[in-house]
């Protein structure tokens, strides 16, 4: 089974209702388009990468989806991937293979703090 196909199922299982979208112009629209309370994203898309969405996202303003709580999911797990994926604008790296509950602890954890703001 695909890995984004597993996360889908996972996060669907605990009530959240997730858009996949299939390269970064599809997701920085759905993001200005849903405004979804957290992002997870593959660092590896095709075409353009997971720093190049982040870019785009946190270039939007608040009111469009811009500061939106990000999650980077990654096949690199050093110290130093997880502070570029801090630096470009995720507030959560996890490394690959994700453990299913540590990726629904991660976005649970988002959703509370920005609902707390």
């Amino acid at each position: 089974m695909d890995a984004r196909v597993l996360l889908t199922l996972v996060l669907e299982q605990c009530g959240a209702r997730v858009t996949v979208a299939g390269c970064v112009g599809e997701a920085v629209e759905a993001v200005e388009r849903l405004r979804p309370d957290v992002l997870v994203s593959d660092i590896g898309i095709p075409g353009e990468d997971g720093y190049a969405l982040i870019k785009r996202v946190r270039a939007l303003t608040p009111e469009r989806g811009g500061s939106i709580p990000a999650v980077a999911l990654t096949g690199h797990a050093r110290p130093e991937d997880a502070v570029e994926a801090l630096r470009a604008g995720f507030q959560v790296h996890l490394p690959k293979p994700v453990e299913p509950a540590d990726l629904v602890r991660m976005v649970a954890q988002l959703v509370n703090g920005r609902r707390e703001r």
